[in-house]
């Protein structure tokens, strides 16, 4: 345990998880700009390079469970500098990769390496700040969103002037390395630690429960199944634009239509939607803070659901197809700062960053119709059509569920009229903060 005096300012705590985040961005968001030229150079379908991304996404997910509880053994530091590691042999080995099955290893192991980067980031920011949770979530989500933002032109060109294997190359040491420098820098408050009283507290209107569950008795209360299942139904929305774009861009011509500044539709989207990415996430962060959790579900997950409704009809169209699109984005990726944030509420703090891998989890299942699913789903009824209507509904009963009854719950947590674990959220005593 760290002693007082060796505490270091949380502030910096989170820069840290910033640019840790911010580093493996490309790994999930560029990931569309390789898509066709992997079919091409290796000869297979869109659906089978899309598995891939499948695969990234269920080892990115279905293993920040197991990657919390090291965290939570050795130290933030240990795994993401082991993480740095794989984070860069997932490009690298998918620059050499001669074949599938090749690029599928190398493309697993990196998704080990960014849930390591991702789970850490998040745990830390949670644990240093019970008081700010959805800010501080935002803040290091977000910059998993913006990271790509900054790197999508430079990609873009050296996939244009020396190919995809070099940019796997070249981008994949790069972020290696900026990991395991910003890892060097981790650390978690002592068991005791509290913020500091010379801080402003947050005012907030979120309800937060004063006893911890263990993971066990977490995954044994219907409340957490429930946000579960909205999670991924959210997720699935984003992740197929995510995936996809490129390729139904490329169904519509907004690939090759120059828009602004010599550059695509395709161009432009993908900045504008990895910076409105970035934003939303702290953003929304902070309106749960204030107006609660479940109200921002709410209204955040019929958002994308009117974008996607909207783009499903003027995806043809090169201006609203950049607006529309940045504005899936901008109502998606809250996900990443809400449902963290709510583990964080009502299961407690102790086990905060290993509750929140498992309902990471949900990201991973969401990955396996967004990916693979939704490539082969066009590839059968070829059309774009059906996807997007699959994540309008999605989007809809999510909202549905989040005001209808996750939040009903949340009010008997508030009343302190919760009953078992099994049952509701809280095995004892809550309080309204």
């Amino acid at each position: 345990m760290q002693s007082p005096e060796r505490i270091v300012n949380r502030w910096l705590q989170l820069l840290a998880c910033v640019v840790s985040m911010a580093a493996i961005a490309n790994l999930q968001y560029a990931w569309t700009l390789f898509t066709i030229p992997l079919s091409e150079s290796l000869s297979v379908t869109l659906s089978t390079v899309q598995l891939a991304f499948t695969l990234f996404i269920l080892a990115e997910t279905w293993l920040v469970p197991v990657e919390g509880f090291l965290i939570d053994k050795i130290g933030a530091r240990a795994v993401v500098s082991v993480g740095s590691i794989f984070v860069a042999l997932g490009w690298v080995g998918s620059g050499f990769a001669n074949s599938i099955g090749a690029l599928y290893f190398w493309y697993v192991l990196g998704g080990v390496g960014a849930g390591a980067v991702y789970g850490a980031s998040i745990g830390t920011a949670l644990k240093w700040f019970p008081d700010r949770r959805g800010l501080a979530a935002g803040l290091a989500a977000g910059a998993y969103g913006f990271g790509t933002a900054l790197t999508i032109l430079p990609i873009m060109a050296m996939i244009e002037s020396s190919g995809y294997r070099t940019a796997f190359i070249v981008w994949g040491v790069i972020q290696g390395v900026v990991v395991l420098v910003a890892a060097q820098f981790l650390r978690k408050p002592p068991a005791d630690w509290k913020p500091s009283v010379d801080e402003k507290p947050a005012r907030s209107r979120v309800v937060q429960n004063a006893v911890s569950y263990t993971p066990g008795q977490m995954v044994r209360t219907g409340t957490f199944w429930l946000m579960y299942v909205m999670m991924a139904m959210v997720a699935f929305g984003g992740l197929m634009v995510t995936a996809q774009l490129k390729p139904i861009a490329a169904t519509y011509g907004m690939d090759k239509h120059i828009l602004a500044f010599g550059v695509t539709a395709l161009g432009l989207a993908l900045i504008l939607d990895r910076i409105l990415n970035g934003i939303t996430r702290p953003f929304w962060g902070w309106i749960s803070d204030h107006i609660g959790r479940y109200n921002t579900m709410a209204i955040a997950f019929g958002l994308e659901a009117a974008g996607i409704f909207a783009l499903l009809h003027l995806v043809d169209r090169p201006l609203w197809f950049v607006i529309l699109s940045g504005f899936v984005f901008f109502a998606w990726g809250e996900i990443y700062s809400l449902f963290p944030a709510a583990i964080g509420d009502i299961f407690g703090p102790a086990y905060a960053t290993t509750n929140y891998g498992i309902q990471y989890t949900a990201k991973g299942t969401a990955s396996i119709f967004a990916g693979w699913g939704a490539a082969w789903l066009v590839e059968t009824a070829g059309s774009w059509i059906p996807v997007f209507w699959v994540a309008v509904a999605c989007d809809l009963s999510a909202a549905g569920l989040a005001f209808l009854w996750l939040k009903p719950l949340a009010r008997k947590l508030a009343l302190g009229r919760a009953e078992s674990p099994a049952r509701l959220e809280a095995p004892g005593a809550a309080t309204a903060s």
